[in-house]
């Protein structure tokens, strides 16, 4: 009988040695914040592929596809081209009662059913409406608080899940994401993209202040909100929310989505890092003090490196962190609360 308790056979228990003695080689330790930021901006850009989709910029092609009114305002909904042969469907909600140029947040689901909860409806029948669980009516919030909200549809998520490879879910964002590493590309640099041809869309059409547009999103929405304000200067403001901490105590220490990963990014920063990146724009973090995939523990000590960053940038105040009694999810109340009180 062979005995293999002494032996190190599981790959991750080297991968975790590693992860405990690493030195990212261009976190920030000090110095001239914006030439740090140039340096690790250009880096993130090239692991995430992001330079590849810069040719594929094509006529955005809008269609509206529905139109109603609601209580807070109106509610469309469109098809933007982001990409060739790829469509982007979005909720474009108006506030009542406030004149354009309207502020206005681009809003991300993460691994929910899809954008249909950022305006409470039914992802099947959109005439019905529904109670989108934990706070994630991203829209709904925005229009409450007089602003309008562009809702995406991520990559993989809600109705542009895989079509064209087997419906099992566990393949339903790990085939995408396999394939756009495949071509030197990353789904959440695409996901990106998408953000930033939303701007375009937002900018185009002549009733947004370009000089007010925000990111928010739970969860994976929280991640591309991150790394989309850390990367895309048009965004003024970031909410991402359930979605930070350090890379060791989350996503390399437990089961999450391929989409979280960027290939090779631990070996020059951590996500305190990829925050820094938004300084000196307003920057607001939500956690739940109870959220067992980003422990709060390692989620306080980073965030302190972010403050950091935002000292040395000559913006401490722009950068706020909200810790909230339980899980994983949004907290619009105390969110709204603060977000308007500090950066109104």
């Amino acid at each position: 009988m062979t005995h293999t308790n002494s032996y190190h056979y599981a790959p991750s228990l080297y991968h975790q040695q590693l992860m405990r003695t690493l030195q990212p080689s261009l976190t920030y330790r000090g110095g001239d914040v914006m030439a740090w930021q140039q340096e690790l901006r250009a880096k993130v850009v090239e692991l995430l592929g992001f330079e590849l989709q810069t040719g594929t910029r094509v006529p955005l092609n809008v269609r509206t596809l529905w139109q109603r009114d609601h209580a807070y305002g109106t509610i469309e909904k469109i098809v933007f081209t982001s990409e060739p042969a790829v469509d982007v469907p979005a909720y474009l909600c108006l506030p009542a009662h406030v004149a354009p140029p309207y502020r206005c947040f681009i809003c991300l689901q993460g691994h929910t059913t899809g954008m249909h909860n950022s305006i409470g409806v039914d992802r099947q029948d959109e005439s019905l409406s529904i109670e989108a669980e934990g706070d994630r009516d991203f829209g709904i919030g925005c229009m409450r608080h007089g602003m309008a909200a562009l809702c995406l549809e991520q990559r993989s998520f809600g109705e542009r899940q895989e079509t064209i490879q087997p419906q099992h879910l566990d393949y339903l964002r790990h085939q995408a994401a396999m394939n756009a590493l495949l071509l030197g590309r990353t789904l959440l640099g695409e996901r990106i993209f998408d953000v930033d041809r939303a701007i375009d869309y937002l900018a185009a059409r002549g009733d947004m202040d370009v000089t007010r547009i925000g990111v928010m999103g739970n969860s994976g929405g929280g991640t591309t909100s991150l790394f989309a304000a850390a990367l895309l200067s048009r965004l003024r403001y970031a909410v991402p929310s359930c979605c930070f901490s350090t890379f060791q105590a989350s996503i390399q220490s437990m089961l999450h989505c391929v989409c979280n990963y960027v290939p090779g990014l631990l070996q020059f920063a951590d996500m305190g890092d990829i925050a820094g990146l938004i300084a000196p724009k307003p920057l607001l973090l939500v956690s739940g003090d109870e959220d067992g995939i980003f422990p709060i523990d390692a989620t306080r000590h980073e965030f302190a490196r972010v403050q950091q960053i935002y000292s040395a940038a000559g913006s401490a105040d722009a950068c706020q962190h909200l810790i909230c009694h339980g899980g994983h999810r949004f907290y619009a109340a105390d969110a709204w609360s603060l977000f308007l009180a500090a950066f109104n």
